[in-house]
């Protein structure tokens, strides 16, 4: 599993296109570390844009019935503390027949 950590003048993340499916974990603001008390969480969506100043994604959970399914949430680069490109998702496969 290769990570790329945002810290150290990492700019990967800055090149993806759209499309790319990925995983972003984000640091919270301190209210919502306080609310959850969590210090970070992760993010797994397909690139809607990328550029100098953070990545936008089209979440995209293992349920397509997640609340939250399908919204785009930008992530600052401020925010972004480790990243990783996902393979593309498997597709589902029909329903087993009975017999």
């Amino acid at each position: 599993m290769r990570i790329s950590h945002a810290a150290g003048g990492s700019s990967a993340w800055r090149d993806w296109t759209a499309g790319t499916r990925v995983v972003v974990r984000r640091r919270l603001s301190a209210e919502e570390t306080r609310r959850s008390g969590k210090r970070s969480t992760d993010v797994i969506g397909l690139v809607v844009t990328s550029d100098t100043s953070g990545v936008t994604l089209r979440r995209d959970p293992a349920r397509p019935s997640a609340p939250g399914a399908g919204t785009e949430v930008r992530i600052e680069a401020e925010e972004i503390e480790a990243t990783r490109v996902l393979p593309p998702r498997p597709e589902r496969r029909p329903p087993r027949r009975s017999d």
